[in-house]
């Protein structure tokens, strides 16, 4: 047993404090206090872990480098460049949830903020926490930022540079750099071939050595740089959605890779205590105490039976996918409130196992005021009656099928019976119709999942049925998720040194 967040436990100090301060306190005050220890617990969140899980997933490798220069505080692009460039990003994140990202932020250094993931809520909170009013390095060097990939170990290198290109000028070298290291490039070029000055934190504007105002345009070094390299290039969209939009449309046609996704298993306990504080409150501020223990009680043995009925349902299907007829019928049996993918799956275990007449009576038993259903149940009790040689009964189920809909099996079949009919006095041998066990027809019990979409647009009643069908899919556990919004955490003063490193050595500051 574990607690994912055990620093809620420092709450418990003050509640016991409460709760043994005075010995004279109402039972209400206690029963309170109880309450909110219970609520604490909760949101400790106990836990069993059960070790790593390693998942297998097909995803892209994809690594965003981030210029956070100072020319990126250019407002030629709305609000700015670099605010444009963090919100292309996390739309980005959002349009590839699945894809393995991993965020540099580069000035004349480069700086890992998010290791490889596809936790992209961890990449939004670390940019996020990025503050370039700290940074003060100013220049761009796309060279060091090349090295920094090139002794990445990735198979695919496929770079997504977001940048104006500062003041870089040597594009054979950057070229061959980029080649050599095989990185598939792609540029987000942000700013305007007009440029813009540059605005200082006190309101100034930035001027060069010799007094004359600095303006920052887009390197046309960035798109030669694709054109060399084979790489794609575009420029800043009118929102930084539809920028996103033209990089899914880039990158989704890269080659996909095999990419490991590893999570912690939990079984989760944090239900437990919350139960009980709201048996607790529900008993202080309720008249009707014993009904409602009654109710819960009730609620507990339905849900319990809920439960065992679903487990049932998914070993009946897997042992009849295994042609264990049998112990098929026998799981069926035990299913205490029969849903309609029940039912329908214990009629056709009757069908195959030649129990015709058992077969017809679920089907019969079955109720639904889905055409699609009906269908099926027509087809099957046709087909039923033809393995009991009852002809005039089948034709009637197969036109009853054909009426709600185009079905190529019944019409061949019931084409077939009518042969049979004209050809009988000539006593010439006939074939069999086509048999619902035909791996063409849908309503065979391995095609469960089909039943089941289906299922979701009706309401089945009748003979044992308890309402409404109930899927056998167990619920996920809850996910652990990070609210950014909240929890802004700022970087550490480590990172801004490295980012920074070198940086009085800079010759053109922009």
């Amino acid at each position: 047993m574990t607690l994912l967040y055990p620093l809620f436990l420092w709450l418990l100090i003050p509640l016991s404090t409460l709760f043994f301060i005075k010995k004279d306190r109402h039972i209400t005050t206690r029963v309170h206090l109880v309450i909110l220890l219970l609520i604490t617990i909760t949101l400790s969140r106990p836990v069993i872990k059960h070790g790593i899980q390693e998942q297998t997933v097909e995803a892209k490798d994809i690594i965003i480098a981030l210029d956070v220069s100072f020319s990126m505080k250019a407002k030629d692009i709305s609000p700015d460049r670099y605010t444009f460039a963090k919100e292309t990003i996390s739309s980005f994140l959002e349009d590839n949830p699945k894809d393995n990202i991993m965020l540099i932020a580069f000035t004349t250094n480069p700086l890992l903020l998010s290791p490889p993931t596809t936790d992209h809520t961890l990449i939004n909170i670390a940019l996020r926490s990025l503050n370039p009013e700290y940074i003060l390095t100013k220049g761009t060097s796309l060279k060091r930022l090349f090295a920094k990939i090139a002794s990445l170990p990735y198979e695919q290198k496929n770079l997504l540079l977001i940048s104006d290109g500062g003041e870089e000028s040597n594009l054979q070298a950057l070229a061959e750099q980029i080649k050599k290291s095989e990185i598939q490039l792609t540029i987000l070029a942000l700013g305007t071939t007009q440029g813009k000055t540059i605005q200082k934190s006190d309101g100034t504007l930035l001027k060069d050595k010799e007094g004359n105002l600095v303006i920052s345009r887009i390197n046309p070094l960035l798109g030669q740089l694709t054109s060399h390299t084979g790489g794609s290039y575009i420029e800043a969209a009118s929102t930084p959605e539809k920028t996103a939009e033209e990089l899914q449309n880039i990158f989704a046609k890269q080659k996909l890779s095999q990419a490991v996704k590893k999570q912690y298993r939990y079984t989760e306990f944090y239900q437990i205590p919350l139960f009980i504080a709201l048996i607790l409150f529900i008993i202080l501020h309720t008249r009707a105490v014993k009904y409602l223990i009654t109710f819960f009680l009730l609620l507990g043995i339905q849900a319990e039976a809920s439960i065992l009925d679903s487990y049932y349902l998914q070993k009946a299907y897997k042992s009849y996918q295994a042609n264990d007829l049998n112990h098929t019928e026998a799981l069926l049996q035990q299913i205490e409130t029969p849903s309609l993918q029940s039912q329908f799956a214990l009629a056709n275990t009757y069908y195959k196992l030649c129990a015709y007449k058992k077969a017809i009576h679920i089907y019969n038993s079955i109720h639904t005021t889905s055409p699609k259903i009906k269908q099926k149940l027509y087809y099957n009790l046709a087909n039923s009656y033809v393995k009991l040689k009852e002809y005039d009964k089948a034709k009637l189920y197969y036109t009853k099928t054909l009426q709600l809909g185009e079905e190529h099996d019944a019409k061949q079949n019931l084409a077939l019976i009518a042969l049979w009919e004209t050809e009988k006095k000539k006593a010439l041998g006939v074939a069999h119709p086509k048999s619902q066990n035909s791996d063409t027809h849908a309503s065979d019990a391995t095609q469960k999942s089909e039943e089941k979409q289906e299922q979701k647009e009706q309401t089945s009643s009748g003979s044992g049925s308890g309402g409404e069908s109930k899927s056998g899919k167990k619920k996920d556990q809850k996910k652990l998720i990070m609210d950014a919004k909240e929890k802004k955490q700022p970087m550490s003063s480590k990172v801004y040194e490295l980012i920074n490193k070198g940086y009085i050595r800079e010759t053109q500051p922009w």
